[in-house]
């Protein structure tokens, strides 16, 4: 399989503090055969300085593909990460968390699946494979799996951590989806409808996860989770 671009997207809202280290460990990532990467970065009406903290660092890296957009109001994750994907360009997309809590440099794992055998979709797992994972908390992990046994049993695929950040999706697959889903909901939406298309190939492989305490920052709640039980029985039955 031939990749010229890969297509990194951010949401980002309220981030100032961690936006510049990962777009730092985004370019310093060197991806295989020379595939080149756009950055697309949409901030969801932040109310810190991530918008001047994202400026500023385009204005002192001219050499990199960065493009910003900015929502007039506070959207959602699952909005911005919509508004990013009718933005790019690339042959594939890759969603990237603006925290800190998943590892760019394992992009290239991410993408062996699609060198070795043309895969359309590619999960990141944070629960297999001998990558660091960062203890924290005991309910969040049994919720994850819950929900990911749910959405394996409407969906009749075998994933182990549905509701991971890392989806490497063939970009041409991705605009041709109608996201509904305005906040985290999206992961269970997009986990659905991918599951619909015929003949998918969809992977999964295993990284790292240097998760997050809601003193530092971290924003899924237990709300949410409510939500993607929705959103599974929803989409089950729904286009």
């Amino acid at each position: 399989m031939s990749i010229q671009k890969l297509s990194i997207l951010i949401p980002a809202y309220n981030e100032e503090n961690t936006i510049q280290v990962i777009l730092e460990k985004i370019a310093a990532v060197e991806l295989e055969n020379n595939i080149a990467k756009e950055i697309i970065i949409v901030n969801d009406c932040s109310k810190d300085k991530t918008v001047d903290s994202i400026e500023h660092y385009i204005s002192a890296h001219p050499e990199l593909d960065i493009r910003f957009f900015s929502q007039e109001r506070n959207m959602g994750k699952g909005a911005a990460i919509n508004r990013a994907i009718q933005e790019c360009s690339g042959d594939y997309l890759l969603v990237q968390d603006a925290d800190l809590e998943y590892d760019p440099q394992e992009y290239n794992l991410l993408l062996k699946p699609v060198f070795m055998d043309d895969a359309d979709v590619v999960y990141g797992s944070r629960f297999i494979g001998h990558h660091p994972h960062r203890i924290l908390f005991y309910w969040h992990s049994i919720g994850n799996k819950f929900l990911t046994r749910l959405s394996n049993m409407m969906t009749n695929l075998n994933l182990t951590d549905m509701e991971t950040c890392y989806k490497l999706i063939r970009t041409s697959i991705a605009k041709e989806i109608n996201i509904q889903e305005k906040r985290f909901g999206i992961e269970p939406e997009i986990t659905a409808k991918l599951a619909k298309i015929p003949k998918i190939k969809i992977y999964e492989v295993g990284i790292s996860y240097y998760g997050r305490t809601y003193e530092e920052g971290k924003k899924i709640g237990w709300k949410d989770g409510f939500r993607a039980i929705y959103c599974i029985l929803k989409y089950k039955f729904s286009k």
